[in-house]
């Protein structure tokens, strides 16, 4: 990504609204700027293998196992406005299981990345699915939009939940119901 690049860009856009690049307060804001979204869609330089890094252990455990409250930061794709929330994860293993932080960081690998959340929660529980093999995966995001708070209808205080549910989690209601009974608590 080009930072240099980027910062003309964002001197351009902070310029069209009328502000002046030469004012104390905004001298380095275009520098700034292509720095924080870099890094807020470093993602896009991410790769699921690294991010695994090879955390993927064997284990007889048959039983669920839950990460809940994983917060999670990203960028609406339609307005390029941060959506900021928590992820709540579980999977039942068939002989591996996933080191708990690849977790975390595969939630963050698909959250640093121009987004709807609709996507992001299929993504996450598709990639756990695929990368341990479960019997099911269960992935529910709770957010709050700043796209919907800040502009638009300006509603303060709604929140937009997304689940998707994978093998057992869909096929079997008692699985389901656990994994929501325990996020709930």
């Amino acid at each position: 990504m080009n930072t240099d690049k980027l910062a003309r860009l964002y001197a351009d856009i902070i310029g069209e609204i009328g502000e002046d690049l030469s004012r104390d307060g905004l001298a380095n804001t275009p520098l700034r700027a292509a720095r924080a979204i870099a890094y807020l869609t470093q993602g896009y330089q991410q790769s699921l293998d690294e991010v695994v890094n090879n955390a993927v252990f064997e284990s007889d455990n048959d039983e669920m196992v839950v990460v809940q409250d994983i917060e999670l930061y990203s960028l609406c794709e339609h307005h390029l406005l941060p959506f900021i929330g928590k992820c709540h994860v579980a999977y039942v293993p068939t002989g591996k299981v996933i080191g708990l932080s690849k977790i975390a960081r595969i939630v963050d690998m698909y959250a640093r990345r121009l987004q709807i959340q609709e996507s992001l929660t299929k993504q996450i529980a598709e990639t756990i699915q695929t990368t341990i093999d479960a019997a099911g995966v269960g992935v529910v995001i709770e957010a709050k939009h700043l796209c919907m708070m800040m502009r638009g209808v300006e509603k303060q205080n709604s929140r937009m939940k997304t689940s998707m549910m994978l093998g057992s989690f869909r096929d079997n209601p008692r699985t389901r119901s656990e994994f929501l009974r325990l996020i709930s608590d």
